[in-house]
This record gives structure tokens, C-alpha cells and sequence, in this order.
């Protein structure tokens, strides 16, 4: 174990996989066809519900990814906490692609070109002694990936950023929604492994408060300086929105007719990796649309490793602009205690006092003929929180009536979900949607359980569910004292 400090400064540079790139080389034509039937099933049911009007009606009608391979470097290979091993990479693909897509009311679009960037997590777990010595590899960005988007035919002509922000915002979303941390593919390689030894839990909690903004109405003397100057009103209306990594982002209060804001505003983030990037954009508010000023990015490593505060210059379209915003943090880790969860520290709008963790690994002796059970779970927390496991279906290898679902759902808690009247959770097996039985779990028992953590196989109408619900307190870290879990090489 290691105090926080060391942490920071442990992980050195990484090294070159020039053997993986061989790999992927190899395996790109399949690569090619297996990503393109993927890409059509997930995102052509997205464009139908999130792009707006006629652009909803866009489907593909080829994908070819071309023949230009994802390229892999950097690698920084460390282990975790559990004795698992954890690859860092970066991941870069200068697609030279061949995507044509159509909708109604829509000249045919194109996209021959896709540039993509971005840090990639693989988790490596856990280990056996048996052959294949793995149990599964978990594949995840530890940040949102940079995605650029050539388009040829009607989209690179008069309507080209509006159809490569909402095409690029729909792929985003699905990228986030699927490969970003907390999220991550899973691919077993061992079909024997328990989904319990596989997971990783996050690294904490990060308390974020914007503080203030200055320097950004002065006089400007560089062209983009200029054009900035245009955007921002003589007293703008400021407010900032705070993301980190793929969390859902935080937006302060608006500041009127300032040029000089300030803030001192706070939210929580839970953090899965210390590399996650924190970003903080500055919006001037205004009728209709607002205006973009500038943004500012650093890391959850970064300000942890400058004392918890920083200033941080802005950019704006990648071009640097007068301007800073100063930001602070405190920073919690999670423990098998409770005390978070009453104290008064903790119980302000857009704090977090812990986590709630559940894993739902599979189920067992679901009643029913083979052609007529399409298992999932459903798993809630009071009227605010309801998840539900992908959807199984029959096919040849697979155990319908005890299938796998090997999935991971995760709860912020606040201190009114904890309090007097506190709810209990509930896991439902389901048969499409006629649910086959359930079992409600107080708040109680997982506090009361070892480590709070209550792994079981729950009766639930007969079948049962194999689960866990694990929670966590905060306590506050120290850069010399605190310790948190380590990386090794």
C-alpha cells in the first residue's frame, strides 16, 4: 500500500508494443467485419431517437472500415489492489474509411476519414493457476476518446457542422455510454471465472469547487483574442460546466453581467482512475444559445499532485485565449465505514457521502421452456434509481435457465438516501417484462454485513439471483497519510 503522494508520482513512462500492433494488423480484416456489424446495430437505433428531424432517419448502407489498422503505444503495465493486471495504452486510428449513409429528405452522406485518440484502461483478472491463466479482460477509455469526423457528399458542404456535431454527439454517446470508465467491455476468457473477482472498484471521491474566472473580457491583442472579445458581452453571464472523465457533468450557478466571477460553488465526482481529465467550461449565457468562452482542462493526478488547486489557462477551438479559472479540491477515499453517511460535512446539494456497488452475476433455475424465457434483472433503490441487466436470449451454447449477466451497476449515495427512512434495495428476475419474483434487501442487512459487503444467491420465486450490494463510506486523504490502493509494476 502507499500513501497518496507516492501514488501520484509512482507510474513512469510506458513502452512500445510494436508486437500487439502485428496483432491487430493481423486480426484488422476480421476486426473490420465483426466492428462494422456492430456499429450498424448500435448506433443506427440511437440515430432514431436522438438526432433531430430528418436526420433521425439516417441508416448505413456500407461500412468498411478500410484497410488502415488502430495503432498501439505507450504501454504502462501495473498491477491493482487485488493482484489483477492493469494495461495502460494509447489507442490512435487514422481511419481511411469507406461509411455511406441515408435518410429520407437527406442527400446521401459519407464519411472517408476517422481520426480517433485516446488512453485506453485493459484489466487483466483475476488470475488462476489454470490454463488460460486469465479470467477475463476488461476493455475501457479512461477518458472520453477525440473523435474527428471527414465527411464527403452533403455533409461537407453548408450543413457540415451541424451534421458532424449531431452525428459526432450520437457516437460519443454510445462511446461513453459503453467503452468509458466507469464502463467497460468485458470479455471472458474463462468461462469458469466469478464476476465478483473481476471487478475494480473505484478510487474515490473527488470534491471539485470552482472558485472564480478572471481575464477573460480584457483587451485582447491576437486574432483569437479578438474574436473571443466579440463573443463575451462588455458584463457577460457566466456560469461553468465541470465534468470528469465520462461522469454526468455539473453546471454552477449563472453570474450576472460580471467579468469577474465568482463562485465557490462544490460537487462531488466519483473517480475511477487518477488519470481522468477534469474539464471546465466556461459558457457567457444568452438569449436563444449561449456562447462558448473558453475551456480548461487538467487531471484528477495533476491537481492532486500541485496541493489540490490550481489556475488553469483556456482554450477555445484549440487556440489558447486570455483567461484563467481557479478551481480546488478536496479529495476522499472509500472505507468499509459508515460514519460518511450521518455526518453533516457531507450533506450539502451535490455532495456524496459514499458508493453503493452492485454486481449481478447471474441466475439460476429460471422456470419455463427454452423458446419462452428471454431473462434480465432489474435492480433498484427507492423511486430515483432502476437499472436493468442487457436482455437474454436462447442460442446454441447458451444455458437460458441459468444464463450469465455479469454486470455492474453503481450508486453515488447522499445523505438523505441513508437517513431515517432509508430504503432497501430490490432485485427482480424478469421474463421479458412479467417479472418472476424479487426479494427486497434492506439498507440494514448490507450495512450490517462483513465489510458491508453481502454477496448471496437470493430466492427470488423459486429461481434465484447470485448478487452482491457492497457500500462505502468516505474519509478524507492526505497526501502523507492517507493510504490508497497501488499500483505496482
Amino acid at each position: 500500500m502507499a500513501t497518496l503522494m507516492e501514488k501520484l508520482t509512482a507510474e513512469g513512462g510506458g513502452e512500445s508494443v510494436q508486437f500487439l500492433n502485428d496483432i491487430v494488423a493481423q486480426l484488422w480484416p476480421h476486426i473490420n467485419v465483426a466492428g462494422s456489424k456492430m456499429i450498424k446495430e448500435i448506433a443506427e437505433p440511437m440515430f432514431k431517437s436522438m438526432l433531430p428531424g430528418p436526420l433521425a432517419t439516417l441508416h448505413f448502407t456500407k461500412i468498411d472500415l478500410g484497410h488502415v489498422p488502430l495503432s498501439l503505444s505507450n504501454v504502462l503495465v501495473t498491477k491493482t489492489e487485488t493482484g489483477n493486471i492493469k494495461l495502460d495504452l494509447n489507442a490512435d486510428w487514422a481511419g481511411k474509411c469507406d461509411i455511406q449513409l441515408d435518410g429520407n429528405m437527406i442527400p446521401t452522406l459519407g464519411v472517408k476519414g476517422v481520426a480517433l485518440h485516446g488512453r485506453l484502461s485493459i484489466l487483466l483478472g483475476p488470475l488462476s493457476d489454470i490454463i488460460p491463466l486469465i479470467g477475463a479482460a476488461q476493455i475501457a477509455f479512461v477518458n472520453p476518446p477525440v473523435l474527428k469526423l471527414d465527411f464527403t457528399g452533403a455533409a461537407n458542404i453548408a450543413d457540415s457542422d451541424m451534421i458532424d456535431g449531431a452525428v459526432r454527439k450520437v457516437i460519443m454517446r454510445i462511446i461513453n455510454s459503453m467503452l468509458v470508465l466507469p464502463n467497460r467491455i468485458m470479455i471472458k476468457l474463462d468461462a469458469s471465472s466469478d464476476y465478483f473477482k473481476t471487478h475494480l472498484s473505484p478510487v474515490g471521491i473527488i470534491r471539485i469547487k470552482v472558485e472564480k474566472a478572471s481575464g477573460f473580457a480584457e483587451d485582447k491583442q491576437s486574432a483569437s483574442s479578438k474574436f473571443l472579445s466579440k463573443l463575451t458581452r462588455a458584463s457577460p453571464d457566466t456560469y461553468c460546466n465541470v465534468a470528469v472523465g465520462a461522469e454526468e457533468a455539473w453546471r454552477t450557478t449563472t453570474k450576472n453581467n460580471t467579468t469577474n466571477p465568482t463562485w465557490d460553488e462544490e460537487h462531488d465526482f466519483v473517480v475511477s482512475d487518477l488519470n481522468q481529465s477534469i474539464t471546465i467550461d466556461l459558457n457567457d449565457h444568452d438569449v436563444g444559445s449561449d456562447d462558448d468562452i473558453g475551456l480548461a482542462v487538467t487531471t484528477v493526478k495533476d491537481i492532486l499532485s500541485a496541493g489540490g488547486k490550481q489556475e488553469l489557462n483556456m482554450v477555445h477551438k484549440d487556440q489558447p485565449v486570455n483567461g484563467q479559472i481557479s478551481i480546488s479540491c478536496k479529495f476522499y477515499h472509500f472505507a468499509a465505514e459508515g460514519g460518511s453517511f450521518s455526518t453533516s460535512d457531507h450533506s450539502a446539494e451535490g455532495l456524496l457521502c459514499g458508493v453503493a456497488t452492485i454486481l449481478v452475476a447471474s441466475a439460476f433455475d429460471i422456470p419455463g421452456k427454452r423458446d419462452e424465457i428471454t431473462p434480465s434483472v432489474v435492480v433498484t433503490w427507492g423511486e430515483k434509481h432502476r437499472f436493468q441487466t442487457a436482455v437474454k436470449t436462447d442460442a446454441p451454447g447458451t444455458d437460458i435457465s441459468n444464463p450469465s449477466f455479469d454486470q455492474t451497476f453503481r450508486i453515488p449515495i447522499t445523505a438523505d438516501m441513508v437517513g431515517s427512512g432509508a430504503q432497501s434495495f430490490r432485485i427482480a428476475l424478469m421474463n421479458k417484462e412479467v417479472e418472476i419474483g424479487a426479494v427486497d434487501i434492506p439498507l440494514s442487512d448490507v450495512q450490517n454485513a462483513p465489510d458491508m459487503i453481502l454477496q448471496d444467491k437470493f430466492d427470488v420465486g423459486g429461481a434465484s439471483v447470485r448478487a452482491s450490494i457492497c457500500l462505502r463510506g468516505i474519509v478524507p486523504a492526505s497526501m502523507e497519510e492517507t493510504v490508497l490502493p497501488e499500483r505496482q509494476k
